[in-house]
């Protein structure tokens, strides 16, 4: 089968930093599903891994946490799915990533692909769906609504990064879901009309000084859904929350958070990944599947949007090496999609 992989960790202008390959397909037992991959998202997490951690035997590592196919093939113990099945997911991150024809995941990862989203627009959104529904519903502990009838909370999220691909759909679930009162952050005036645009209620500049901007909305915070910078933004965080606000955060900060200012108003601090469910198998691995399958139905009812900013094309190394060198600089909107082999 098509591949794309490395041997090397290497700067993305490397030639092998990313290659063309061929590689043995995949066979389906136990819990996992065969899929033929259709299309594909890159996330940040792709370039990490490929500068971070090089081929340890000498066999190509293949990465991408983000997609979408068809069921060829079920292991034995699979219930939910069958061959013929449309899916998307984010995958494991310890086992071969999607950017190859076929993948190995296990059905308790896999929602059902939603119908009225083409395969490269649904590619968009399992990853950063999966991070922004844990880290809304579960660390955050937002008041959860029925889509339609959500009444407005005296709960104030800010959303720092809200153009990224993450914010995107976390924008669009806070609003269709909870009655919080949503602050995102954008600093170009194209992300700040797509940040408006999925809804949220204010948008500020996360260039300039953040706690003016949100005290002339007149409006105190009671949780923070950090996207990036988190060291940067920590102190103004601690400012402006209200006594036992909430901060979840998803980013690697470089300087080291001094978690002790937040004794004073009994502020919680919460690490948001996505992967530790399947990393660490938890007795509740299904529950990525059900919040995959209950997002589809939000997508086809018309309440949400995908969040695809651009399409690259084909499935191969060079249009891949585009792709992780956008999101390396930093100035991506929405998600990067390719599609097809």
């Amino acid at each position: 089968m098509k591949a794309i992989g490395y041997l090397k960790s290497l700067p993305i202008t490397e030639a092998e930093s990313l290659i063309d390959i061929e590689l043995d397909q995949p066979v389906a037992t136990g819990k996992d599903l065969l899929v033929k991959v259709k299309a594909i998202a890159v996330n940040p997490v792709d370039y990490k891994i490929r500068q971070r951690m090089a081929s340890e035997d000498g066999s190509y590592k293949v990465i991408g946490w983000d997609a979408v196919g068809e069921v060829v093939a079920t292991g034995e113990q699979v219930t939910n799915f069958k061959p013929g099945d449309a899916v998307y997911y984010a995958g494991d991150l310890t086992r071969p990533g999607s950017n190859a024809e076929f993948q190995l995941v296990d059905e308790r990862i896999v929602g059902r692909k939603p119908t009225s989203l083409s395969d490269s627009e649904a590619a968009a959104l399992p990853l950063t769906t999966i991070t922004a529904w844990e880290l809304l519903f579960e660390h955050l502990q937002l008041k959860q609504q029925t889509v339609g009838q959500v009444e407005k909370t005296d709960e104030v999220l800010l959303v720092i990064g809200a153009a990224g691909g993450v914010g995107s759909i976390l924008v669009q679930l806070a609003k269709k879901l909870t009655g919080a009162t949503v602050i995102g952050t954008a600093s170009r005036e194209g992300s700040q009309k797509w940040v408006t645009d999925l809804g949220a209620d204010h948008v500020i500049d996360h260039r300039q000084p953040l706690a003016p901007q949100i005290e002339a909305l007149g409006l105190q915070l009671s949780h923070v859904a950090s996207l990036n910078a988190t060291d940067s933004y920590f102190d103004t965080y601690i400012e402006m929350l209200k006594p036992f606000g909430r901060i979840a955060m998803i980013d690697d900060p470089e300087q080291p958070l001094d978690i002790l200012k937040m004794k004073p108003k009994s502020l919680s601090l919460h690490i948001e990944f996505m992967y530790a469910r399947s990393m660490f198998q938890a007795d509740d691995m299904i529950e990525q599947s059900n919040l995959l399958n209950a997002v589809a139905d939000l997508l086809d009812q018309g309440h949400i949007k995908t969040t695809v900013g651009k399409h690259l094309g084909k499935i191969n190394a060079d249009n891949l090496k585009a792709a992780h060198a956008e999101l390396e600089a930093g100035q991506s909107i929405g998600k990067i999609v390719l599609e097809g082999f």
